[in-house]
């Protein structure tokens, strides 16, 4: 006797049925399932050989749309404002 033991299993599910329901229970397989092919299909593209067509150009360095570089500091310009609330009349 363990927790191998089947009565423990048994006992197990119906406590994880009488918390989820069956509907969650349902939608959870579902969904690990559609979570496991994901995966096997990212994976099975990764190992497929690129493109020998294809350049392997890569950008020197990546650029900000305001045209400085990423690596290079930066300050941002602005000044807080206080904003008055209106008074409550009571």
């Amino acid at each position: 006797m363990g927790i191998f033991d089947w009565k423990h299993w048994i006992v197990l599910l119906v406590v994880v049925v009488l918390v989820f329901g069956t509907k969650k229970l349902k939608n959870f397989g579902s969904d690990l399932g559609e979570s496991i092919k994901g995966f096997r299909k990212a994976m099975n593209e990764d190992e497929k050989p690129a493109d020998p067509n294809v350049q392997n150009a890569q950008p020197s360095q990546p650029v900000q749309p305001q045209g400085t570089p990423l690596n290079q500091p930066h300050t941002i310009d602005g000044q807080a404002q206080k904003v008055q609330e209106p008074a409550r009349k009571e």
